[in-house]
């Protein structure tokens, strides 16, 4: 895998904490302004400007991207960001709690995601990809990074371990609990000899941004008849994560009816489908092949039965009970489409799924989370993740690197 230092825009140290904020795509508009009130530095305003303009605005519009540009120039004059002094890496690390991953903030090639060396597992939708390529082109700029990982490399580990002794750049608590800690590696030669020794990297979060920026790429690659390869625009922004580090929550299902069916005579057809269904199970499976399932105030244990002849997919929780409940019984054919099944990211824990269904109706699922082998062996495989099947957590902030080109 190649990666790159680069001369990117960073926060002045004082204003980090303000600066740095969630990811675009975990947050609608009105969330969105909410995280932004009274925070004039936040990059929220330039990833999602729409909120500095009037309400009725069309969040596509030309308007809304005139606007990021102009706010990302703004964060420049008041001195909110810089431009770094010289080329850098840097060591990225988050802390939720007890758990805590580090990660390598780097420049990964459009060319290497072209030729599956950087994997993926799901589908982009064509009008959040196209969203992304319109701001990253109109900004010349990534303003949040990719969210890879990698089958652990000694090597690489070996310097972070080393260099987190250091001095930080940035260690902040965000509000929602997350702490943030930064150190900056100058030149990183060493750095980039020992990440060659990786032989691909897997999107974990980020399908969206990566697709966007080799969009981009391609066409400023059309419009440049000069064009060598060497060009920053063939380059993005990247934070790339040992695999043993990360931690993966389930994304759990409510399926807001019955599709006519009795409580009871739901039931009765699950028993019949599953075999053996322990009542008065625990809300959290504890293991794969294990769903707990919230119906008429109780918990159920299920049993996942998978055929040792499926594929990667075939076998994943999800797949399972998708295929043997939720479509046949259930009626839920589609979940990419259908109005009656809501995701609830495991970060939320089960409680949300009884407030939901006690107050609502319907059935909720719980499931283990997605191991990071299972997502690797289907990407390996070529194949895609059923939609929300992971949630990574913690989320990584915005504008703590900003690569311009």
């Amino acid at each position: 895998m190649r990666i790159r230092a680069f001369q990117g825009l960073v926060p002045n140290p004082a204003h980090a904490p303000e600066v740095a904020c969630v990811p675009y795509d975990v947050v609608n508009a009105a969330e969105a302004a909410a995280l932004a009130a009274g925070k004039p530095r936040t990059l929220l305003r330039v990833d999602r400007a729409e909120i500095d303009l009037p309400n009725e605005t069309n969040h596509y519009s030309e308007a809304v991207y005139a606007k990021a540009r102009e706010n990302l120039l703004a964060l420049q004059a008041n001195g909110s960001l810089g431009r770094e002094t010289g080329p850098s890496l840097y060591v990225y690390e988050q802390q939720m709690g007890a758990h805590r991953q580090r990660g390598l903030v780097a420049l990964c090639h459009v060319e290497d995601y072209d030729a599956e060396l950087i994997k993926k597992h799901e589908k982009t939708r064509k009008d959040k990809e196209d969203d992304r390529t319109k701001l990253i082109d109109t900004l010349s700029a990534n303003t949040g990074p990719v969210f890879l990982t990698y089958r652990d490399e000694a090597g690489v580990t070996a310097l972070v371990n080393a260099k987190v002794q250091e001095t930080p750049l940035h260690d902040f608590t965000a509000p929602d609990g997350i702490r943030h800690t930064v150190w900056r590696v100058a030149g990183g030669a060493d750095w980039v000899q020992a990440f060659g020794r990786v032989p691909v990297t897997y999107i974990a979060d980020g399908h969206h941004r990566a697709a966007s920026a080799a969009r981009v790429a391609r066409m400023r690659r059309e419009r440049n008849p000069q064009h060598t390869g060497a060009e920053d625009y063939n380059w993005f922004l990247c934070v790339l994560f040992p695999a043993s580090e990360l931690k993966i929550l389930p994304y759990n299902r409510i399926v807001l009816d019955l599709h006519g069916l009795a409580p009871a005579d739901l039931l009765a057809q699950v028993k019949t489908i599953f075999g053996g269904v322990t009542e008065n199970a625990a809300p959290t499976p504890t293991a794969i092949g294990q769903v707990s399932m919230y119906l008429a105030g109780k918990w159920y244990g299920l049993r996942c039965p998978v055929d040792p002849k499926a594929d990667p997919v075939g076998r994943l929780d999800v797949s399972v009970l998708q295929d043997k409940l939720l479509a046949p019984v259930l009626g839920i054919d589609d979940v990419r489409t259908s109005k009656r099944i809501d995701f609830v990211g495991g970060i939320r824990g089960t409680g949300e799924l009884v407030r939901r269904v006690d107050a609502e109706g319907g059935v909720a699922f719980s499931l283990f989370p997605v191991t990071l082998d299972q997502l690797m062996d289907i990407a390996d495989a070529g194949q895609i993740m059923p939609p929300k099947s992971t949630w990574f957590e913690p989320k990584l902030r915005s504008g703590l690197f900003i690569h311009t080109f």
